[in-house]
């Protein structure tokens, strides 16, 4: 997938556009970004914007996220738990002290 950012008015009308003319192409759009499909015409579209637009353009090549295969099962655990927290205002590391959760220096050290 293409992920296409746009940093001016004409860019972000100009991809507006694009995305309300070439729905098939679009897998996601985000008012001054947009996903499109992985294809020779989903690059085609973020290369004609860019071509018209110039540095007011950005494109990203990227892939989905798999949770299960990217991050392991204690992450996951302990999203979904502090997620579902009793009290909304407790931070995380407070929730995750004492627990077998990991602590938020872990987590931020921790390569995906």
């Amino acid at each position: 997938m293409l992920l296409v950012m746009v940093y001016s008015r004409a860019a972000r009308t100009a991809l507006r556009n694009a995305c309300r003319s070439h729905e098939d192409v679009v897998v996601r759009r985000f008012g001054r970004a947009a996903v499109l499909e992985g294809t020779a015409y989903g690059a085609f579209l973020a290369l004609r914007l860019r071509a018209a637009h110039g540095g007011d353009v950005q494109i990203e090549r990227t892939s989905p996220f798999n949770e299960f295969e990217a991050v392991d099962a204690a992450v996951r655990e302990a999203a979904t738990a502090y997620a579902a927290r009793d009290s909304p205002a407790t931070p995380y590391a407070k929730f995750a002290a004492g627990t077998r959760h990991p602590d938020p220096e872990t987590l931020r050290e921790r390569p995906l």
